[in-house]
């Protein structure tokens, strides 16, 4: 069986900081790859650009994905990877500081597996996002892609 990864696409160092942070207290042992912008999550999952050798399993098995990124927005890449067969059953988890009710309705209207927004507390940050990675990452059954 593949290794099991987590793809966070986030911009912002701090809340990559904070993310990584609350993922290892929570003992959520995988592999974290991190891209900083929308094109370089692109890139990273499929195998383009400076990820063109990429080593590891074609997909991760969830992303967390930012809304507000440089070079192309999280909606833009959610719209990509639900356009490519190779993607586009891949779970997608907004994980973002809006609280826009356009933007969850949006994120769900194309196709986001679950829209969660960034607590502003630490401690209640950290508490989310080790749920998120333990579900995602120990209890979902994500489909067989090929």
């Amino acid at each position: 069986m593949n290794a099991k990864i987590l793809l966070l696409v986030e911009d912002n160092p701090q809340d990559e900081l904070l993310t990584l942070r609350a993922l290892r207290r929570a003992n959520v042992a995988n592999r974290i790859d991190v891209a900083r912008d929308g094109q370089q999550a692109l890139d990273y999952l499929f195998r383009e650009g400076e990820f063109t050798g990429r080593e590891g399993p074609d997909l991760p098995t969830v992303v967390l994905l930012d809304i507000g990124l440089p070079r192309l927005s999280g909606l833009e890449v959610l719209e990509r990877l639900r356009a490519d067969p190779r993607t586009e059953l891949l779970p997608v988890v907004i994980l973002t500081s809006s609280d826009e009710e356009q933007d969850r309705l949006r994120s769900y209207e194309m196709g986001a597996n679950s829209f969660v927004r960034k607590p502003v507390n630490f401690a209640e940050f950290a508490e989310t996002v080790a749920r998120l990675g333990i579900y995602w990452l120990a209890s979902n059954e994500p489909p067989h892609m090929t």
